[in-house]
This record gives C-alpha cells, sequence and structure tokens, in this order.
C-alpha cells in the first residue's frame, strides 16, 4: 500500500522511543508546541527522569514556541499500544546499536499506523542501513532527523534513506518550525549529515594540533571565541572573501604536505568556480555564493523604509525620514524628512507613488496621510492633519486606486481615493466605547477574496490579540454585520501582509516572552477566511523570532522572502524557503516602523 499524508497531524500524538538526555528533550519540543507526546523507556528510572525534566523545563521550552497551550507527556515501559495508538511521527532516540535500531523499525512496521513517519536521531548510522526487515514501501516514510541538544541548540538535520517520499520533508520542516526549531534538509545521503561532518574536520584538526604540541586547549578556544563567535565568521562566506583562487593555493600547500587527495578541494574548485571566472568577492561572477547576494535572496530590491527619528543622538517626534535602502551596505538615502511619526506605508508602482501615515505628535489627535512620487518629489496631502487620530499601517488597493489605513485611538479602519476622497470609515467603534481592545493596527486588502483584514492589538503583550476580517463591499460604520474574527488571543499583533498567489496572511507580533517578537503566517481558504486545523481550529505558524520590536513587513515574492522592520534598528529579511532570518540593514540610531519594496 502507497504511503499517505497522515490527516488530522495537530491532534494526534508524537511519539518518542527512548527517555535518556536527548529523547526527553526532544519531546519537549513537540510537547511544547501543543503536540501530545508518548515517550517509551523500558527503564523506570529514566521515565522518572523524563518526567521530571518536562515539569522543570516548562518555561525554556515555552520560550522557543508561539503554542499557548502545551501537550501532554506520557511515559510507557513497553513497545506496544496504547503507546504507538494514532501517532503521525515516531521518533527513536534509542542507543547506538545498529541491530537494535534494525528490530525497532521493524516492529514499528507492524505496530504503528500505516501512515506514520518514522524517523532516527542516529548520527552515527544512516537510516539506510536500517531497512534490513521492513517492506519496499515502508522504506518510503522512513528517514533520518537528527537534533542535537534542544532547548540550547535547535537545530535539526533531516535526511532521506535513499527511498524516502519527497512529500515528508515539507510536512517535517513546516511542524518543527512551529517547535520552535531550526529545520535543515540534507540534499542526499551523507554519513554525519551536515553539522556532523562539518564537526568532524574541525575536531580531527584540534586533535592534531594538540597531539603536535603547536597550541593547547585553552588557546585553542579562545582562538575560536574571538574569531569564530565574536567575529561571525562564516566558512563559504569567508572563502568568498579571501578569494576561491587564494583558497585553493593554500588547499595545495596542505595537499602537497599532507598527501591527501585534491578530488574534493581544490579539483572541486578549479573545475566549478576557478575555471568560470567565479573567484569570490573579487570579481562579479560571484563565487560560492551569487554575487552581491545579501542571504538566501537571489535578488537585491530597492526598500523604502520609515525611520521615527526616535533612537537618533538628539531624538524627536517630528524628524521622521522616508529612507531609501538599497541591499549592497550603502547607507540608506533620505527621500523625505520632518515627519511626525512615520508608521504605514505603500506603493503604487503603476503610477510611481507612494502612500504613507504620520500619526502625528503624541498625544494630539493630528494624524494624516500622504503622498509623493517614489523618489520623494511631489508630495501631496491626502488625508489632512487632524481630520483622523492617529493612523497607522496603510495599504493600497491599486485595481480600485484606494486608501485603506487603520486610525489606532480612532478605533476605526478608513478608506479614501487616491486624491483623499470619498474618505469613510468602514469599520468604527463609539468613541464612547473605544478602548485599549479595539484600537485597530495592521491592515491588509484581498481584493480577489472580496476581503479586508486588521489587527486590534490589545494592551501591549497582553496575548490577547486578534485579527478581523470583513467583505469589502459590506456596509460601513459601525453597525456590520459581516466581521469576522479570524484569529484571537495573539500575543500581540501589529502589521498585515497578504500574499495573494499563495492564499496566505502574515503579520509581525510583538509579543513579551515566551510569545515574544515573531513574524508569523496562516492559509487562507477560497472564503478568505483562516484555514482550520482539524478540531483544533485555525492554527498559525510562527516562522521566526527575536525581534527587537517588530513593526513593518514587506513581501518579497519574486525571491520568496518577507522583510521585517523593527524598533531596534534593524531591517531583516526572512527566506521563505530556508526559514532563515538575515540582517540586511542595522543602525542604533534608528527606529524602523513601515517598509515597502518599490
Amino acid at each position: 500500500m502507497a504511503w499517505h499524508q497522515p490527516k488530522d497531524i495537530g491532534s494526534r500524538p508524537v511519539a518518542i522511543l527512548g527517555g535518556g538526555v536527548l529523547g526527553r528533550r526532544i519531546a519537549c519540543t513537540w510537547a511544547f508546541a501543543s503536540y501530545n507526546v508518548h515517550v517509551r523507556d523500558p527503564s523506570s528510572e529514566q521515565r522518572l527522569e523524563c518526567m521530571q525534566y518536562v515539569d522543570q523545563n516548562l518555561a525554556v521550552y515555552m520560550r522557543k514556541t508561539s503554542s499557548t497551550t502545551v501537550g501532554k507527556v506520557q511515559v510507557f515501559q513497553e513497545l506496544r499500544q496504547p503507546l504507538l495508538l494514532d501517532v503521525w511521527l515516531i521518533i527513536e532516540a534509542i542507543p547506538e546499536k545498529l541491530q537494535l535500531k534494525i528490530d525497532s523499525f521493524a516492529r514499528l512496521e507492524q505496530l504503528a499506523p500505516q501512515d506514520c513517519i518514522l524517523a532516527t536521531n542516529s548520527s552515527s548510522f544512516k537510516s539506510s542501513e536500517m531497512l534490513d526487515k521492513v517492506s519496499q514501501e515502508t522504506k518510503r516514510r522512513i528517514l533520518s532527523m537528527q537534533y542535537y541538544m534542544p532547548p540550547k541548540t535547535m537545530v535539526v538535520e533531516l535526511m532521506t534513506d535513499g527511498f524516502t517520499d519527497d512529500d515528508i520533508f515539507p510536512i517535517l520542516v513546516a511542524r518543527l518550525k512551529e517547535t520552535g526549531a531550526f529545520p535543515y534538509v540534507a540534499r542526499k545521503e551523507s554519513t554525519g549529515l551536515i553539522f556532523n561532518r562539518l564537526w568532524a574536520a574541525v575536531e580531527q584538526e584540534v586533535l592534531t594540533i594538540l597531539s603536535e604540541g603547536v597550541s593547547v586547549p585553552e588557546e585553542i578556544d579562545d582562538i575560536w571565541q574571538e574569531i569564530f563567535l565574536k567575529g561571525k565568521i562564516h566558512p563559504c562566506r569567508t572563502m568568498d572573501e579571501v578569494g576561491l583562487d587564494t583558497v585553493a593555493f593554500i588547499e595545495k600547500h596542505y595537499i602537497a604536505e599532507r598527501g591527501l587527495s585534491s578530488k574534493h578541494t581544490v579539483d572541486y574548485l578549479k573545475v566549478n568556480y576557478i575555471d568560470q571566472g567565479k573567484l569570490g568577492n573579487k570579481c562579479t561572477a560571484g563565487g560560492l555564493y551569487v554575487v552581491g547576494k545579501p542571504g538566501p535572496v537571489v535578488k537585491s530590491p530597492t526598500l523604502l523604509v520609515f525611520d521615527l527619528g526616535l533612537a537618533a543622538p538628539e531624538p524627536s517626534a517630528t524628524t521622521g525620514q522616508v529612507l531609501q535602502l538599497h541591499l549592497n551596505g550603502s547607507e540608506p538615502k533620505p527621500l523625505v524628512t520632518g515627519q511626525a511619526m512615520l508608521n504605514g506605508i505603500d506603493v503604487d508602482r503603476s503610477i510611481g507613488r507612494m502612500f504613507w501615515t504620520a500619526m502625528g505628535v503624541p498625544g494630539a489627535p493630528d494624524g494624516a496621510v500622504y503622498s509623493a512620487k517614489t523618489d520623494g518629489t511631489d508630495t501631496a496631502v491626502v488625508v489632512a492633519p487632524g481630520v483622523v487620530n492617529t493612523p497607522k499601517q496603510l495599504c493600497l488597493d491599486t485595481q480600485h486606486q484606494q486608501v485603506y489605513f487603520c486610525d489606532r485611538e480612532g478605533c476605526a479602519v478608513y478608506r479614501c481615493a487616491y486624491d483623499g476622497s470619498e474618505l469613510q470609515a468602514i469599520v468604527k467603534r463609539d468613541q464612547a466605547d473605544c478602548d485599549v481592545m479595539s484600537w485597530r493596527v495592521g491592515i491588509a486588502v484581498f481584493p480577489s477574496r472580496g476581503k479586508f483584514y486588521w489587527t486590534q492589538k490589545g494592551p501591549s503583550k497582553g496575548g490577547k490579540g486578534r485579527i478581523f476580517c470583513a467583505d469589502i463591499s459590506g456596509p460601513v460604520g459601525n453597525s456590520r454585520s459581516d466581521i469576522t474574527c479570524i484569529l484571537d488571543n495573539l500575543p500581540e499583533p501589529i502589521d498585515l501582509h497578504i500574499d495573494e498567489k499563495n492564499d496566505k496572511l502574515y503579520w509581525t507580533d510583538r509579543g513579551e516572552i515566551p510569545h515574544d517578537n515573531s513574524l508569523n503566517s496562516i492559509s487562507l481558504n477560497a472564503a478568505g477566511l483562516a484555514v482550520k486545523d482539524s478540531t483544533l481550529g485555525p492554527r498559525p505558524q510562527i516562522l521566526c523570532r527575536r525581534f527587537k520590536e517588530a513593526i513593518g513587513l514587506a513581501l518579497d515574492s519574486e525571491n520568496g522572502g518577507v522583510f521585517v522592520t523593527d524598533l531596534g534598528g534593524f531591517v531583516y529579511c526572512y527566506d521563505i524557503a530556508s526559514g532563515q532570518k538575515h540582517v540586511v540593514y542595522e543602525n542604533e540610531h534608528r527606529a524602523f516602523t513601515g517598509i515597502v519594496l518599490v
């Protein structure tokens, strides 16, 4: 029987074979992402220590996930039901004895559900070495899943057994991210997967240095600390900086001195890079990285970002700037200056104009909306100061040339034409009933689904945030009957962005630990509502965390990235494919809010 993707994953347990030092940690990662976890260990001592570890480490693992609920961890002595009842994933973390693992997978084939994914955490053996007693069909749902030492290290590496169904990897990558892990997929079978092979080379050289009397452990660790940890040295980027021709020259010397093979070093560089003129940063052809590549994103779009001016050496609420930012290491260029508390921005590329909100001086109801050409010229007032209170995020319906924006203290969502005419509060709460729970902040429009969305962030870091939607063509004002709350009990949702092509909603969230600053997403169905996960309801996915008061976001569909700004003076890019974020610009004297791609 062919393997089929497990259904109702969110409501089914995860099983861990082995409750030892690593097994209990793996169990915690899944439990604190709301999954029920069954741990099997024949040792009563290990079972007891497993449960004690779970109870004592609640806060640590909760910081790694966005979940507000904790799954139940149960321990079992025998490898039989109810341990494996309805589980969708089994991870073996038993002693590194190959025959024991072979026999375990044979038993799992007989006992586990036929759609259950079977994984080994072995670092010594490839999963392909454990297939002797399983059928050809079962081989398609077996793989390697290498954890390191959660919660300190949340990297998880996945690798095929040579037969693993390709559909398993995106499923596990998505679910692992829910646990706060950083998943990586090895592109082919490799003893040691990725990092262990890298570490093996380091380990070998360290031991050789020690055995030859070249240095001592303390000095080696100090050098590592200064160069690699403090200096944030990355091996592939460093080779590009040095120059691949220089790297090859150095390697030739080692090869000659030690009698090594040149096949996987000098020969590899020569054929794939040097002979093609790809020498690294010193040339326009690039090297291991594509030239000019700031990270996972291949091309470098031009960004417009807002600096509030509040982090400047002489901070002021009226010195905000619209900045043009190129991702080439240069400083951003001011396009518009002297703005009062800039917040939301969007661009209509078809007419070459940008629109933005200025919240005004704190404490005064003097917010405004402006527009200008994308080079900062031809500035125009769209909504004059004082007409609205505190305008926040802004987005455009370019098809109908309409501006949508939220008014926080005004507890309203507004819409108007590009020239400011036809201004109307399409969602509004009576001012007498307006409180922090009614503050509207983020806004997004989904014209092809006929919906618009907004956030009501609730108390600061209060866990009472909500995301709503309503019909674009629906009634306006405070008596609408078409408003739907699609997500609630969020830490503190801020800005929104719709990926219309992929029916996905993204948002930033400024919640406190353990649900701290994050970029999140959820899939939308044909009705424009959040996709539900079985009986658990809508299940948002936390994509990355650890921002410094996240605010703005902008989707880079062409390159598969999401740019995020924060008040700490950072602009980040989150790579959707790899699940990693990196800093593309930072300046401690800036505080960023809105962002858009030009």
